[in-house]
């Protein structure tokens, strides 16, 4: 009986220290799971504030690549002005060599001219000697016969005929001389006015260009529907009209009044020597069309370009600013008939350029 008393003192004396020790280590658990816990909230909060900064950069990104287009653009723009300008360099060089030939061929009129003025000179002076010598032996014989007379009015006539001649032909060498100074000074300078000229002309364009697209990149470039291809804005059919329509879509007002503004605002600023246009180029898919208001692709397209213009006028372009044409399937920019293909055909398309 004592050995089982003291038994059950012990036994009584150790599990309160048991207790306490198991209440410590969950206490110890507990404190685990909440750092646990806290360490994941604050991982989480700091994976979503990272992606945030990879959406970010992904968006600039695409706002460096979509301006990187726009210069490659603007690079393949100017370079085939720099074509054309050479084309009408060229034009200009072939023109100076015609009025080079044109000076030579008056240079050697000039001189078959002053020949033949020496020629009447001389056969004038060999008249009005035999006239001298005709009319003194006339004089001294004291007797003019009807023949002798006539023959004088003959001799002075073709004297005066030749006189005539030879102020005919002065005048005549004084305008080749004035002409050939006049082509030889227009051969030197026609050339370089003209290369000038155009490519300041270019170049005046090219920033107005410039800066209209950058206008609408900023305003409407986020769009969907709405890109950029070469050196022209796109519009692809389905953000402005219904399929197989040509009216404009209620919703496309915004961005066609978005778009006069900033033509307008853009051709004040435009001089008044550049004679600039907005081509509205409208273009379908491969798909033919044949309803009762539309017989062909050809006119549907010319249809919905002529619409937008109308819209732009409306809202103050000025009409002689304006083109509208329309080119049916002719011009795809993806080849095939898949739907991607076909939706990426349909398109309004808008390029500012010379008339």
């Amino acid at each position: 009986m004592a050995s089982l008393s003291r038994r059950s003192r012990n036994r009584a004396d150790i599990w309160p220290g048991f207790v306490d020790a198991l209440a410590s280590i969950l206490m110890v658990i507990i404190f685990l799971l909440l750092v646990f816990i806290m360490a994941q909230f604050f991982l989480g909060d700091a994976l979503s504030g990272r992606d945030s900064a990879l959406e970010k950069l992904d968006r600039q990104m695409a706002e460096m690549a979509d301006l990187l287009a726009l210069e490659k653009t603007e690079n393949s723009t100017l370079r085939n002005d720099v074509g054309r300008l050479s084309s009408e360099l060229q034009t200009s060089i072939t023109q100076g060599d015609q009025l080079q030939g044109e000076v030579s061929a008056l240079s050697g009129n000039i001189t078959k001219l002053e020949a033949l003025k020496a020629e009447l000179e001389a056969d004038i002076g060999k008249l009005a000697s035999e006239v001298d010598d005709k009319s003194q032996a006339l004089l001294s014989e004291k007797e003019l016969s009807n023949s002798a007379r006539a023959e004088i009015a003959l001799l002075n006539q073709q004297m005066s005929a030749f006189r005539d001649q030879i102020a005919t032909l002065n005048g005549a060498l004084e305008a080749a001389e004035i002409k050939a100074d006049k082509e030889g000074a227009k051969i030197v300078s026609l050339g370089k006015r003209l290369n000038a000229a155009l490519a300041s002309k270019v170049m005046e364009l090219s920033s107005y260009r410039s800066e209209f697209f950058g206008r609408l990149v900023k305003i409407l470039g986020a769009q969907p529907g709405i890109e950029i291809v070469g050196d022209r804005f796109v519009f692809q059919s389905e953000v402005l009209f219904a399929s197989g329509a040509a009216e404009i879509n209620v919703g496309a007002y915004e961005q066609l009044r978005t778009l006069a503004q900033t033509l307008n605002d853009l051709g004040a600023d435009i001089p008044k020597d550049i004679d600039w246009v907005l081509r509205v180029d409208g273009h379908t898919d491969a798909i033919p069309i044949r309803t009762a208001k539309f017989a062909s692709n050809w006119e549907l397209s010319a249809a919905r370009s002529i619409s937008v213009v109308k819209y732009l006028i409306a809202q103050g372009v000025p009409a002689k600013r304006l083109v509208a044409a329309g080119f049916g399937e002719q011009q795809p920019l993806s080849p095939g008939k898949t739907k991607a293909a076909l939706d990426r055909n349909r398109r309004i398309e808008l390029k500012l350029t010379q008339r």
